[in-house]
């Protein structure tokens, strides 16, 4: 049985624009939640507290039920380092977020789930969110090798970075996978070593 994952090329599908800047992880997931054993149901309380406060929120709008691609703003995922945040996404049904800028331990959890996060300058931020708000039907189809974003008539230049482009386009983004695809031989050096042997 294979455990190697798959090339992460091209990620398309309806989006939801979530305007904001410095939206942290604790606002994504609140806190009360980090004490799950598992990352089971997460997605059912993503923004729990924002959309309390907000019911016009973006994940509250039935018209980007469904939607794979996440539109942000500046420096999103700041804050703490919980990995509950893109776990609740990618549940959730996420499988590319576009946006100005992440915090790069956000970016780095996201990655390991397969999740990768373009970079875009502001304006093309500003007038992805604006048409997904105007048209929500409207497809966005993200390259991760090329880094080309388009949504309808609209094209946009983005970029995902070099280290986590290239482990995605090869399919050599989970390191977890990669090790148990070749365990054999993790396990063949294993029995080599003293201290794991007892020899």
């Amino acid at each position: 049985m294979s455990y190697a994952p798959e090339r992460i090329v091209t990620l398309s599908g309806r989006a939801i624009p979530l305007r904001g800047n410095d939206i942290d992880t604790d606002r994504i997931m609140p806190a009360r939640y980090l004490r799950a054993v598992s990352f089971e149901g997460l997605e059912g309380h993503l923004f729990e507290d924002d959309r309390k406060a907000n019911p016009q929120h973006p994940f509250s709008d039935p018209r980007h039920a469904g939607a794979a691609i996440l539109i942000v703003n500046r420096n999103f995922g700041c804050g703490s380092s919980r990995e509950h945040a893109p776990q609740g996404l990618a549940r959730y049904g996420i499988r590319a977020i576009v946006g100005e800028s992440f915090s790069e331990i956000f970016q780095g959890n996201s990655a390991m789930l397969g999740l990768p996060c373009f970079a875009a300058d502001p304006a093309a931020i500003e007038q992805l969110q604006t048409l997904i708000e105007r048209t929500p039907d409207v497809v966005v189809e993200a390259n991760v090798e090329s880094g080309a974003i388009t949504a309808g008539p609209l094209r946009v230049a983005g970029s995902v970075s070099p280290a986590l482009r290239d482990g995605f386009v090869s399919g050599r983004w989970n390191p977890t996978a990669m090790l148990l695809d070749r365990f054999d031989e993790v396990r063949a050096i294993a029995n080599r070593l003293p201290y794991v042997s007892g020899f």
